[in-house]
C-alpha cells in the first residue's frame, strides 16, 4: 500500500490532503506540533498514524519517520513537506523572533525533511518529494519579505533536488498557491485585500495529489511546479515571459 507522511498535517491544507490521499486507500501519516489539531484529527479519522514533530529539529525528524515507517513495511512513497508559518508586516515591524521563525520551518524545516526522508524514498515504486512552494515566490513580496524569500529557496532546492535525485528514481516536485483559505492567510498583507483568499485547502490538496499522479509525462521536459488556481497559472506565466519591469509593476500595484 503507498504511504504519504505529512508535516504541519494536522489542519489547513495538510489536513486536507491528509484525507484527499486517505479516500484512496493510503497510508497516511500526519505530524505536528498542533496538539489540539492532532487530538481532533485521531478522534475524526482514527486510521490515520499521527504524531508530534517539531520541523525545526533533524532528530525529531528522525524519530517521526522511524515511527511512522513502522505503519508501511519500512518504506515511503511520498514526503509532503508542507509544515510552514508566516507572519505578515513590513520588515522593520517584525520581531528577530519571527524572521527566525519563518526561515527555521519554511526553509530549514523543507531540507531536513528531504534528508531524513532520503533513506525511506530510496527504491520505493513512484517516489516522490513534494515541496509546498508560494505564489509569493514568483516575485518578491513586500509586507511578507521573509516568507517570500523562504519560499524563493523551496523553489531553488526543489529544482536542485529534482536533478539530483534523479539517480534515486525519485520526482521532486513543488505546490504553488496562492492566498488559500488557512490561519496562513490570517494577515494584514495587503495582496489578500486586492487579490482576495479564494483558494481552499481542497484544492491545493487537489493539486498535490496530481502532482504525485502526473498524466502525460515528456522526455526530458518533466513538470516540476504546478500552481494552484487560474489567477496563480497567470502571475506564474507572466513572470516568465513579461519584462521584468512589468512583472515588478504587477506585484507593486497587488501589494498596494
Amino acid at each position: 500500500m503507498p504511504s504519504i507522511f505529512i508535516s504541519g498535517g494536522a489542519s489547513g491544507i495538510g489536513r486536507a490532503t491528509a484525507l484527499r490521499f486517505l479516500s484512496e486507500g493510503w497510508t497516511v501519516g500526519v505530524y505536528d506540533v498542533n496538539e489540539v489539531a492532532l487530538a481532533e484529527l485521531r478522534s475524526a479519522h482514527p486510521e490515520i498514524v499521527t504524531g508530534t514533530l517539531d520541523v525545526t529539529d533533524y532528530d525529531q525528524w528522525e524519530a517521526a519517520l522511524a515511527d511512522f515507517t513502522q505503519h508501511t513495511g519500512g518504506g515511503l512513497t511520498v514526503l509532503d513537506n508542507n509544515a510552514g508559518v508566516l507572519f505578515g508586516g513590513d520588515l522593520e515591524e517584525i520581531t528577530p523572533q519571527q524572521i527566525k521563525l519563518q526561515i527555521d520551518i519554511d526553509a530549514l524545516g523543507v531540507t531536513y525533511g528531504a534528508k531524513a526522508a532520503l533513506p525511506y524514498l530510496k527504491g520505493q515504486p513512484d517516489a516522490h518529494l513534494v515541496n509546498i512552494s508560494s505564489a509569493s515566490a514568483i516575485y518578491g513580496q513586500p509586507g511578507i519579505a521573509t516568507y517570500s524569500a523562504a519560499k524563493f529557496y523551496v523553489s531553488g532546492f526543489t529544482e536542485a533536488l529534482e536533478l539530483e535525485w534523479e539517480k534515486h528514481g525519485i520526482r521532486v516536485v513543488a505546490i504553488w498557491p496562492l492566498w488559500a483559505k488557512t490561519a496562513l492567510a490570517e494577515t494584514d498583507a495587503k495582496s489578500t485585500r486586492t487579490l482576495g483568499v479564494n483558494i481552499t485547502p481542497e484544492e491545493v490538496a487537489e493539486q498535490v495529489w496530481n502532482s504525485v499522479h502526473p498524466g502525460i509525462q515528456v522526455p526530458f521536459l518533466p513538470r516540476i511546479h504546478y500552481s494552484v488556481g487560474t489567477l496563480t497559472t497567470l502571475l506564474s506565466n507572466s513572470s516568465k515571459f513579461a519584462p521584468r519591469s512589468v512583472v515588478r509593476l504587477i506585484n507593486q500595484i497587488t501589494s498596494q
